[in-house]
């Protein structure tokens, strides 16, 4: 008898889990129902240790769609995986990571949102290590140290609560709104989440997690560990003063212009999707940051179902390209691989905001919120640039990788055939496309209709039309063409280098305390030390040993001669 995958049961628990939070979560949403579940742990002289869930629409709705990817990620990471020896752990972590992040979603308490938080940041760190090579322990290390900075922070933030009697923020909102004082536990809220959905100038470690393998990509930079930034702040969001909010709109719209720019100078497959991810997320940010909280938590989903789909996309086709994934090796492959690319591009048009797929009925919804909103004309036009940079780079990406020749091996053979991978693409495909107007329907039942001048609504579609011709523009490339990076190499290394973020974080982390130490170790350890420290004093008693040594061994003739020296001295005293 066959043995049955862990990964197949994995699957099936997953999914029903997945389905039971979609039909609660649509019960409460219809019923604006709210459930605090507070479970005693242990009670000791009145005062009592209480485990505290908070079920509403939001946190299952999230839950469902978190464990829907999970399902489907690890069903495809049952070919994808297939022959490495270790499946087993690799399943293990990937659901310990999805426990994690469940633990995270319905926590009204600090200290079990540290628990979730603290988990996503050592499984993460365990996943992007999971090859092991060097280049993957670098990763892995700036990953975890990067998180640490938030996991600092919402400590912080407990210890301030005690100023409270208790860690359940959930009931002490209003307290927060009043109290000035108690803005701090806001501020370093948004300073956590800052950290873990990678916003300036904590972007560097997005792009450096890929080297995770790509199931986990798929997951990670979707749905669960990015994202929990977000949500921490759409549950925090009445909290937020007004400062705050401008101060996280202009590091939201910053993050995604700076990851529009960079993805357009990537070559890796998985950076430039991390690098909209990034994008995505600045877009989430800034939305949270004007007060749309709603706006910003359907966006995640949305987004969340896209992403997935793209990362699953993008491990079919290195999974077949034997794991290259410089995109310039690429081309053609819309032959090869029909299937693959249908998916791919139709999850890249919903990032772009393509009509009726999942992205638009979001990422339209919020532009055009923007255009309402009471903005200065530069956050107004970095909102836009950045609209157009995503359908840029993502033109760029199927010019590489979907048209063109193919510039790999001459004698090799792509194809289709991954039965299991397409299997969970296609129904991940039938979610992209529906989703977006599922969840408008849901979130807001009452129609929204925004008023704008022609030009003001046309603005996205103008952008959008721009950034596509853009982008289908500066790739088109032959070999007797002068690439136009290559001649403004430095401003395309700057740009391309997410503004020198990853130099930031890691030589100025790394470069400057080293050589500090080093002058430090050569001034004192091997300098001033050395001649008053141990090597000095063991000299001056090496030398006075070795002199008393001399006087003892030669004691008669010493003796006789400051006899006479002393005579000579009683004498010349005497004669004075």
């Amino acid at each position: 008898m066959k043995k049955i995958s862990i990964c197949v049961i994995s699957f099936f628990i997953l999914f029903l889990f997945s389905f039971m939070s979609l039909i609660f979560g649509l019960k409460f949403l219809i019923l604006d129902f709210l459930l605090i579940i507070e479970w005693e742990l242990i009670s000791l002289n009145s005062s009592s240790v209480v485990m505290s869930l908070l079920f509403d629409w939001m946190s299952l709705l999230f839950m469902s769609f978190v464990l829907f990817i999970s399902s489907m990620v690890i069903f495809y990471s049952n070919e994808y995986m297939n022959g490495d020896l270790n499946i087993n752990r690799f399943i293990m972590l990937v659901l310990m990571f999805v426990f994690s992040m469940m633990l995270l979603i319905i926590s009204p308490n600090l200290i079990s949102i540290l628990l979730g938080w603290d988990g996503l940041g050592l499984v993460s760190y365990c996943l992007v290590i999971y090859y092991q090579n060097i280049k993957s322990y670098n990763a892995g290390m700036i990953t975890a140290l990067m998180n640490r900075v938030g996991d600092v922070m919402l400590l912080i933030a407990i210890s301030w609560m005690l100023n409270f009697g208790s860690w359940n923020y959930y009931y002490y909102m209003d307290l927060m709104q009043k109290d000035s004082i108690m803005m701090y536990i806001s501020l370093l809220v948004m300073i956590a989440a800052m950290t873990k959905s990678a916003q300036i100038p904590f972007s560097s470690w997005l792009p450096a997690a890929m080297a995770a393998p790509t199931p986990v990509s798929a997951l990670v930079h979707s749905s669960t560990l990015v994202t929990a930034g977000v949500f921490l702040l759409i549950r925090f969001n009445l909290v937020l003063s007004s400062w705050m909010n401008m101060y996280l709109l202009l590091i939201g719209v910053l993050t995604m212009f700076m990851a529009g720019l960079g993805a357009n100078f990537e070559f890796d497959l998985k950076k430039i999707i991390a690098l909209s991810t990034l994008s995505q997320l600045g877009l989430m940010m800034s939305i949270l940051a004007l007060g749309n909280f709603k706006l910003a938590f359907f966006h995640l989903l949305t987004h969340a179902m896209f992403k997935a789909l793209l990362f699953m996309c993008a491990g079919c086709i290195i999974h077949n390209m034997k794991d290259v994934q410089d995109i310039r090796y690429m081309g053609n492959l819309m032959v090869h691989m029909p299937l693959t690319c249908i998916s791919m591009n139709i999850s890249n048009l919903a990032l772009c905001g393509m009509p009726f797929l999942a992205g638009f009925y979001s990422k339209d919804l919020i532009l055009e919120v923007v255009s309402l909103s009471n903005l200065n004309i530069f956050m107004y036009l970095l909102f836009f640039l950045s609209t157009g940079l995503t359908v840029c780079y993502s033109f760029r990406l199927c010019y590489y990788s979907v048209t063109g020749d193919f510039n790999f091996y001459s004698l090799h053979s792509l194809n289709d055939e991954g039965w299991i991978m397409l299997k969970s693409m296609m129904m991940m495909l039938f979610f992209v496309v529906i989703s977006g107007s599922m969840l408008l329907w849901l979130i807001f039942p009452s129609p929204i209709i925004i008023c704008l001048p022609l030009w003001m609504k046309m603005m996205a579609l103008f952008v959008s039309i721009m950034g596509g011709w853009m982008g289908y523009e500066i790739s088109k490339f032959y070999v007797s063409w002068n690439s136009k990076t290559l001649i403004l190499f430095n401003m395309s290394y700057f740009l391309g280098y997410m503004w020198f973020l990853p130099n930031i974080s890691t030589f100025f982390m790394n470069y400057f305390p080293l050589m500090l130490s080093f002058k430090l170790f050569k001034n004192f350890d091997q300098g001033w030390n050395e001649l008053l420290g141990g090597q000095g004093i063991y000299m001056n008693l090496k030398k006075n040993s070795i002199l008393f040594q001399f006087f003892q061994n030669n004691s008669m003739k010493i003796y006789l001669i400051l006899m006479i020296f002393w005579l000579i001295i009683l004498l010349m005293l005497f004669l004075i």
